[in-house]
């Protein structure tokens, strides 16, 4: 995990953020425990009820969930929905972007196919 603790996200925020990183990228499995708020308080350095606060995010977003005198737990599905709530952000925000701008510059609906299929050969 890597917290910027001068940065403009709140730190619960980048602790949901780097636990669902986590769990999108295969570091924590469905299904598997994720480390403890206090495990994570002593290694970073950060208050408890800030690494509590964003676990409950992820909570929230039904990634994690806490099984009483256990811990917290990753979600069966938790990566598949993820992946959705990524691409959904990728196309919504950085694409939707894309195609205002190329339109902008007059770049033709084939001269952007033909920039995209480029990039994935590459």
């Amino acid at each position: 995990m890597d917290f910027n603790y001068e940065g403009d996200a709140p730190l619960y925020q980048q602790v949901a953020d780097e636990i669902a990183e986590g769990i999108f990228n295969g570091s924590y499995d469905e299904g598997t425990q994720i480390p403890s708020t206090t495990e994570i308080s002593k290694l970073y350095k950060i208050n408890p009820a800030t690494i509590l606060k964003g676990m409950n995010i992820l909570v929230e977003e039904n990634l994690i969930e806490k099984k009483r005198g256990l811990g917290m737990f990753v979600k069966r599905g938790a990566q598949q929905t993820l992946m959705e709530k990524r691409k959904a952000e990728f196309i919504n925000q950085k694409l939707l972007s894309v195609l205002e701008e190329a339109q902008k510059l007059n770049i033709t609906q084939e001269q952007l196919i033909q920039l995209i299929k480029g990039g994935y050969e590459r």
